[in-house]
């Protein structure tokens, strides 16, 4: 049987960016936010943050009666984990793939891609 993996779902991580982006929340702030964009389950979102909280990505306190979480990584660090764990997945470890895919569909725009070229420029 493989292990549960600790990759980010959907869900997760769209619980995760309103986490990011508050730095301290609340079950009930989390939940506010997403229904502000569709319907959702108080009891679904405090058991995602539970989840979350398991996989390592949030950590809580008790502030007078309800719970604080917070993030225990910076959003960059787990975006760029997640990237890496899906390109070695996808593409065997190389990112060249990726990019070609990405410019030969144009799912990246012109701007986007002087920004990347000037991103290699400056590793080279």
């Amino acid at each position: 049987m493989r292990p549960k993996s600790k990759t980010l779902t959907e869900q997760e991580l769209e619980i995760m960016k309103v986490v990011w982006a508050r730095q301290l929340a609340t079950v009930r702030d989390v939940y506010e936010t997403l229904l502000e964009h569709r319907k959702i389950a108080y009891t679904t979102v405090m058991t995602m943050m539970k989840i979350l909280e398991k996989k390592g990505y949030l950590k809580k306190q008790l502030q007078d009666r309800a719970y604080l979480y917070r993030p225990t990584e910076p959003q960059t660090v787990v975006l760029r984990k997640m990237v890496q764990e899906f390109v070695n997945h996808v593409f065997n470890g190389s990112a060249e793939p990726l990019l070609a895919h990405l410019v030969e569909n144009r799912s990246i725009s012109e701007k986007e891609l002087r920004e990347l070229m000037r991103l290699v420029r400056e590793k080279s």
